[in-house]
């Protein structure tokens, strides 16, 4: 996978090369936020400014800064991986759109399986990470897995150390599918993790590192992380009691069936949706608007980058381990938040 860390730095300098001209450029459009999506903004921008000659200058600097500018009005559109709540987006007077879709796997290092080998459903997947199950032998496992001889090794979690939004993606979902766990443990960005064989490893490269030297480990990475490090994955069963594996298939269904406008912002999880062929952890990255904004002529010029990316982006963000919005989604958003902004 070395072409696609060769891609990834040659995005992230095309990117800050974008930034550096930024602010000298009256056209350009500024934005700020969320890290998950910058690579692939970036790859957008530097298309769109070949294609249009307008540019963007975004700010990676992370969720809560982003909505921090947002509402300080410095820029023209906010990025957070975490769905602003309804309220407060109605108390700032803004609308809240999803722009792009990753997934969160769980993954594994057992020596004599690769990946799809091993199979896994939520509640047996949260007693894992609860520390309750410990072993890979353990009879709830092998039942799941007939014909496959798991050895006798203690399970190792591998967790993230530092507050992360696939952390939050992870524990929204561990919580849809088990009561216990949303008792006990709950969901957020960081939570006191209770396997008392685990370790911590910071962003998703961290837990990746980890899983992969640490023989008996299970944890859990964006699928960009888990593909770019060949690490292996499980099946993971879904809402209609399909085993699936995550691809830009089965995340693309879990977003067609959900009814993304069932909640203020289409602020809503992602996790456990319907469907034979929906991956259960899916997540959106979200833009953050003002429906009154101040500089009309730039935000209309944001409408029109994403606007442009959702129509000629899609295969940039395949080949970044993204996957784009589908089409029904996207025209959705046009004609039911975008027409909420007065850009007139």
């Amino acid at each position: 996978m070395n072409t696609k860390r060769t891609l990834l730095k040659t995005v992230a300098a095309a990117a800050l090369a974008t930034m550096a001209m930024g602010s000298a450029i009256a056209a350009d459009i500024t934005g700020a936020g969320a890290t998950f999506p910058f690579p692939i903004y970036a790859k957008w921008a530097e298309a769109y400014k070949a294609a249009t000659g307008t540019g963007l200058n975004y700010q990676s600097i992370g969720s809560s800064g982003g909505i921090r500018q947002i509402r300080a009005k410095t820029v023209a559109f906010g990025a957070s991986d975490a769905p602003v709540k309804g309220e407060d987006l109605d108390k700032d007077g803004m609308v809240q759109f999803p722009a792009i879709i990753g997934g969160t796997v769980p993954v594994f290092n057992l020596e004599g399986f690769a990946k799809g080998e091993l199979r896994v459903t939520g509640p047996v997947l949260a007693e894992m990470f609860m520390g309750k199950i410990s072993k890979w032998n353990d009879p709830k496992l092998a039942a799941l897995n007939p014909g496959k001889k798991l050895p006798d090794q203690t399970i190792t979690i591998v967790h993230r150390a530092d507050g992360s939004g696939t952390t939050f993606n992870w524990t929204d979902y561990l919580s849809s599918v088990s009561k216990e766990w949303a008792d006990t443990v709950g969901k957020g960005a960081a939570v006191k993790w209770p396997a008392p064989t685990s370790v911590g490893g910071k962003g998703n490269e961290g837990v990746a590192a980890n899983v992969s030297r640490t023989k008996g480990s299970l944890g859990y990475v964006e699928y960009a992380y888990a593909k770019k490090n060949n690490i292996p994955v499980m099946a993971l069963q879904n809402k209609n009691g399909k085993f699936v594996m995550p691809d830009d298939a089965t995340f693309a269904a879990a977003a067609a069936g959900a009814d993304w406008f069932s909640a203020p912002g289409m602020g809503i999880s992602l996790v456990n949706q319907p469907g034979d062929q929906a991956y259960p952890v899916v997540t959106a990255s979200f833009i953050l608007m003002y429906k009154e904004p101040a500089n009309k002529a730039e935000s209309a010029e944001v409408l029109k980058f994403f606007d442009w990316a959702f129509k000629n982006g899609k295969q940039m963000a395949t080949d970044l381990d993204y996957v784009p919005l589908p089409d029904a989604l996207t025209n959705q958003i046009r004609q039911r938040v975008w027409t909420q902004i007065n850009n007139k």
